[in-house]
């Protein structure tokens, strides 16, 4: 099996076996054992998402969603409204404006959110960086694989040819002959 792995290498690729790097070996391998490269990346994970990785995600899921803004939006209209009706009704508020405890709460908000909006996009970009190299994998096999038909097909189509050739060799042999006797006759 490693001779083929090398024949694949140096026939399709153009290098030896030992100087490719282990993409490229793992392809040379799949392509000598017939075996598919193809994987759902979304079901088999290298590792299982951490308590904090899936918290970051659905942080970010839910901070990025309209839900969100329009809770985001009725909280703050919300929070305006009870200060309004609390300094109309009492004479004073709980947060005056220009609302400094909404802005600190705010603000705490931001502080939080974005890290861990930060970290789910740090693992979504790891995510696809992994989708990248698999795509590449499998894109090299397709193409090693279309150039072994390929030369499969030419390996077919040389007896015939061969053949089509001899029997182009004997069409003009026997034409030769018929002209000859032709021109004998006349």
């Amino acid at each position: 099996m490693r001779k083929r792995h090398e024949q694949i290498a140096t026939e399709l690729l153009g290098q030896a076996y030992a100087s490719l790097d282990e993409r490229a070996k793992k392809v040379a391998r799949h392509v000598a054992g017939r075996t598919p490269i193809a994987r759902d990346l979304s079901q088999s994970p290298d590792s299982p998402p951490s308590l904090g990785q899936r918290a970051a995600d659905a942080v970010a899921e839910f901070g990025g969603s309209w839900p969100f803004v329009g809770l985001f939006a009725a909280t703050m209209l919300g929070w305006v409204a009870l200060n309004g009706w609390l300094l109309a009704s009492s004479g004073s508020t709980f947060d005056p404006y220009p609302y400094i405890l909404l802005n600190l709460f705010l603000s705490m908000l931001a502080a939080l959110q974005a890290p861990v909006i930060l970290m789910s996009q740090n693992r979504q970009s790891q995510k696809d960086r992994l989708r990248g190299e698999h795509d590449y994998e499998v894109n090299l096999k397709a193409e090693l694989e279309i150039m072994l038909l390929h030369e499969k097909l030419d390996q077919l189509r040389e007896p015939q040819w061969q053949e089509l050739l001899q029997l182009q060799q004997q069409q003009l042999k026997l034409l030769s002959a018929l002209t000859a006797h032709l021109a004998l006759r006349s």
